[in-house]
């Protein structure tokens, strides 16, 4: 099938390529002519693992192309895939006018018949705003219209995109759902066939209930740690339990951060609004969230009193693991903290090379062992691979006082049992010398 794909930056890019390793011809569309060129040389704009590989082989193969004529983009295509990362703002509220606004201005390009496919982050009811738009400035013409969640993850985007456990498709008939499977066959025939508006309000209800499990299972690891119980073993109770299973989304830890599933549990809250039927379990979550997400903050207060002079090494930037984006990392809030009350702040990441703005008062190490030196305290803020080679002996060696926080036990095997060492953890009581 020959595909537009429009708006290049994370999701729009792992959807090009991954549609053009399938064998679609497709055109990545975007008005930005510095990101296009970047994208020729194969380039793209956000580091996911194995996409520059995709890039270059889907531009070689001559199945992906990038455009910023949006009448050469959208000529011909069958499929016009509207795949726009939605903005989002530092209280986890989304800018859907502006996704709204690049749709419509799609409108007088589109042939007849095209299946318009939306997969932005927007609130369920867009896409009935978009059809009726459409309708009343081209009452003559015909287009179809469908709505697919994204489902991607930093890191791991190009697996979940070609390797899903089922796709969720809304659709209005049978012409949009013999294109919408069509376009998918190459990656699954385990396709959730619903109305528009349940697939729209699926993405809400995914995310707020991950968004739920996570604030659930760290309030319960408060307490843990108020009782000297241990979290991961009341983890384990839980996912033993036929009711709620293993692969529950239960791990006492971090907050979640990045502004996904909180953009997900405001758009809820937002249709509770305006519906006037209130939301209270949702507006909780983000209140928990929230709070929890000063564990860390809380955890240097209670051991070292006035952090201002002390010396902390924040292992670990970016959002998540796999990628570099930094923005809404919970990291680099902690660091931005610790600047303000005056710590001395060392820093790694191994996709970091240059320490932003806000950052500028930190020192940015080109190891994670020279991060540690001379530190009264380490935080593992970030759960790079890299981070797996520190020795128990190393932070001892390195660090003038061997104190490490580990919201998700991530070095638990390496560093928890020494007794030299003061390990804190999300969910049990201290473990020290």
């Amino acid at each position: 099938m020959k595909v537009c794909v429009v708006g290049m930056w994370h999701l729009g890019t792992v959807t090009a390529a991954c549609l053009a390793a399938a064998g679609h011809h497709v055109v990545g569309l975007d008005f930005d002519n510095d990101l296009i060129e970047q994208l020729r040389a194969g380039q793209p704009p956000v580091f996911e693992p194995g996409l520059e590989d995709l890039l270059r082989q889907g531009l070689a193969s001559g199945h992906l192309a990038f455009e910023t004529d949006q009448v050469a983009a959208v000529s011909g295509a069958q499929v016009v895939w509207l795949a726009y990362d939605t903005p989002v703002d530092e209280d986890d509220r989304a800018d859907v006018e502006y996704v709204f606004q690049q749709a419509q201005s799609l409108f007088p390009d589109l042939a007849a018949d095209v299946l318009l496919l939306i997969s932005s982050q927007v609130p369920a009811g867009t896409t009935r705003r978009l059809e009726r738009a459409y309708a009343t400035a081209f009452p003559e013409r015909t287009i179809l219209f469908a709505y697919s969640p994204e489902n991607l993850r930093l890191g791991k985007a190009i697996r979940v995109f070609t390797q899903p456990d089922r796709i969720v498709v809304g659709v209005r008939d049978v012409r949009a759902r013999q294109m919408a499977a069509q376009l998918l066959a190459p990656f699954t025939d385990q396709i959730e066939w619903m109305s528009v508006e349940s697939a729209e309000m699926t993405k809400h209800a995914l995310n707020a209930f991950l968004a739920t499990s996570v604030a659930f299972i760290n309030e319960v690891a408060v307490l843990c740690e108020q009782v000297g119980a241990d979290a991961k073993e009341v983890e384990q109770g839980l996912k033993t339990e036929a009711r709620i299973g293993p692969k529950a989304y239960l791990s006492p830890g971090s907050a979640f951060a990045g502004g996904t599933l909180a953009r997900d549990v405001n758009f809820m809250i937002g249709l509770g609004k305006t519906g006037q039927r209130p939301t209270h379990l949702m507006a909780a979550v983000l209140e928990s969230n929230e709070a929890h997400k000063h564990w860390p903050r809380q955890k240097l207060l209670e051991l070292l009193g006035d952090v201002s002079g002390h010396q902390i090494a924040v292992l670990g930037l970016t959002y998540k693991p796999g990628t570099d984006t930094l923005r809404r990392s919970a990291s680099v809030e902690l660091c931005r903290w610790l600047l303000a009350q005056s710590a001395s702040l060392q820093v790694h990441d191994p996709r970091i090379h240059t320490l932003p703005p806000a950052l500028a008062g930190a020192r940015l190490c080109a190891a994670p062992e020279t991060t540690l030196a001379g530190c009264e305290a380490a935080v593992i803020a970030t759960e790079w691979p890299d981070y797996l080679a520190l020795s128990a002996d190393q932070f001892v060696a390195s660090m003038a006082v061997p104190l490490v926080l580990d919201p998700n036990r991530f070095l638990a095997k390496n560093v928890a049992s020494d007794a030299r060492i003061r390990y804190e953890t999300v969910g049990k009581a201290a473990v020290h010398g």
